[in-house]
């Protein structure tokens, strides 16, 4: 994988009052003092503050300008090039803090100094008291839940990351941190007593770290932040020697309809077929597959999906989060050498990925256990889709073969209880600006019919969430009936559906209200939007920024029809776009 990072040092010593460095556009700012790092975006109304952070006795700093280039294998773009400038100050307490000014955010750092170390305590409290309006979601082991606009906050409350903040004259920040290494425990936040401020607190860790993780704010307007690539640009380059055997794609899942279907032979049949009918390169065999049903085995079923040219994933219970009454396998990857011998086995039959499910929360052991799975798995050439787990830290960068991660209140939902149904079309309308922005997220998308929980989102709608929402494996959550029954332009659409993208931009949206999403497979573009609220809304987008754009469009909306629901139409492609959405509806535009 080709990758290159490139440093040049100015060298620039400043005394222990004001140091200020600026981003290569000029219009973020981070100024260090003696206690604190105050970090500024300079827009239409001149400069403003986004935080501060209390760091104490900072001391100095050196200057160095930063370029770096990247390939990703999932994402929102496959090429990055980056500039940036860093800086590097002593503590007092001793070690150093790295500060880096990107075009789109800032990020920091504390490294320890020769043998010192910085134990899992590590705590910073930061001021985000300028923002007028936020959208945080509670701490959670699986980090699965909502992110309401406003919540009410106390001192003391727990709250995952990442956070997002609006500040006045249309800036936004979204707070999150990168590059968890073995050593590290990942960060959650908690409120103080005073509004808008918070700590970073690191969660339980026995191990002495050679360095903090990086904490970034990604900062500029909603596009800037939606398309920043900030948290994968700060973290470890690729290890992996050869990627080539790593391929995003679609997959069939049989656990949105059939709870327990992954321990039915014949269903697991169903969903193999259908991938062969829709062109899906995926299927995914879920829990209990190790108490298969009608005489068979997984091997029989995994053999069944290679003979048909479809590619088999299996599901594994990681056993350290929900192990009584969970269902299995489990115990089987706990150990390095029980893990060793099961991924082994599994490259023996040709199995092509694992999803590992139940993890419990992101202390110190959960991390360097999911490095341990991601490293041992790729000696043995699988994918892994990381569930029940926390949210990405820019692990796609270092292990590619980390193709999705769920971390999300998903699709699933509606399987376990009746809130998700009122509350989904406006969740989903703020997951591009909270969740997805920081990496893969498989909410299993895609539902026209219903689960144990009925859905209120339209056809176009569930269709939209396809593209809009970024997974390097996209599992499509309905049965094979449904989508079966599908006009033949909806079903071509699935089985051409890329989950790697050349290019992302975001041409409109409002956390909660709508989001219009253009992301570029080489020559083909897909514009997905969808409606969040309960009323109609027309969505209006200019096509302006989207380079390479071909002169066809491919349009999927809704008819209003209950009966006929879809409303498909070919034209040519336009500079602007105002789309009348019913409530909870969407679109998807294919331009070729």
């Amino acid at each position: 994988m080709f990758r290159r990072i490139l440093t040049i040092a100015l060298a620039i010593m400043a005394g222990l009052g004001l140091y200020a460095q600026k981003s290569p556009n000029g219009k973020i700012k981070a100024e260090a003092t003696q206690n604190t790092l105050v970090v500024s975006y300079k827009g239409k109304a001149g400069w403003q503050t986004v935080y501060t952070a209390v760091i104490p006795g900072i001391q100095g700093g050196s200057e160095y300008k930063i370029v770096t280039e990247y390939d990703m294998l999932t994402g929102k773009r496959l090429h990055v090039k980056k500039k940036a400038r860093e800086s590097s100050h002593a503590l007092q307490s001793g070690g150093i803090l790295k500060v880096r000014v990107y075009d789109d955010g800032v990020a920091f750092q504390k490294v320890s100094r020769k043998s010192m170390g910085y134990n899992g305590e590590e705590e910073t409290t930061i001021d985000l008291s300028a923002a007028t309006n936020t959208w945080l979601m509670k701490w959670s082991d699986g980090s699965e839940g909502f992110f309401p606009k406003n919540q009410t906050t106390k001192q003391g409350d727990r709250w995952s990351i990442p956070a997002l903040f609006e500040f006045p004259n249309g800036v936004f920040g979204l707070l999150h941190e990168a590059d968890v290494h073995h050593d590290n425990a990942a960060c959650s936040l908690y409120s103080t007593a005073k509004t808008g401020e918070f700590r970073i607190v690191t969660d339980k860790n026995d191990q002495v770290a050679e360095a903090s993780t990086w904490k970034v704010m990604l900062i500029g307007s909603l596009s800037d932040v939606v398309e920043s690539t900030l948290v994968t640009d700060v973290s470890t380059p690729c290890m992996l020697a050869d990627t080539s055997w790593i391929q995003p794609g679609v997959a069939s899942w049989v656990y949105w309809a059939y709870n327990h279907g992954s321990n039915d032979y014949d269903i697991i049949k169903k969903y193999t077929d259908m991938a062969v009918e829709l062109r899906l390169p995926y299927v995914l065999i879920d829990a209990e597959w190790d108490e298969m049903k009608n005489g068979k085995t997984v091997v029989d079923a995994v053999n069944y999906a290679k003979q048909r040219g479809i590619k088999p994933m299996i599901w594994y219970n990681s056993s350290v989060g929900w192990i009584n009454g969970a269902p299995g396998p489990k115990f089987r990857l706990n150990k390095p050498e029980d893990r060793e011998k099961e991924f082994a086995w599994c490259e023996s039959i040709g199995v092509a990925g694992v999803k590992i499910d139940f993890f419990s929360g992101e202390n110190n052991m959960n991390m360097a256990y999911c490095i341990d799975l991601l490293e041992c798995a790729a000696k043995h050439h699988l994918a892994v889709n990381f569930h029940g787990a926390t949210v990405p830290r820019g692990w796609m960068r270092t292990y590619p073969n980390l193709v999705s991660t769920e971390g999300v209140y998903g699709a699933e939902w509606y399987n376990n209880v009746p809130t998700f149904t009122k509350r989904a079309a406006a969740h989903n309308a703020t997951l591009p600006f909270t969740r997805n922005v920081i990496g893969s997220m498989d909410y299993t998308p895609c539902a026209f019919s219903d689960s144990q929980h009925p859905h209120i989102t339209s056809h176009a709608h569930e269709l939209a969430l396809t593209a809009l929402f970024e997974s390097g494996i996209q599992h499509l959550a309905d049965r094979p009936e449904s989508f079966l029954a599908q006009p033949q332009e909806v079903k071509e659409y699935l089985g051409q559906l890329p989950t790697a993208w050349d290019e992302t931009l975001l041409l409109a949206g409002y956390p909660g209200e709508n989001a219009v999403m253009a992301r570029r497979s080489g020559s083909v573009w897909y514009i997905a939007g969808i409606n969040g609220k309960d009323e109609p809304q027309e969505i209006s987008f200019s096509t302006k920024r989207m380079k390479k754009m071909g002169k066809q469009v491919l349009s999927f909306e809704d008819s209003g029809d209950s009966q006929q629901p879809w409303k498909i139409t070919t034209a040519p492609a336009q500079q602007h776009y105002s789309i009348d959405c019913q409530p909870r509806g969407g679109f998807v535009l294919v331009i070729k």
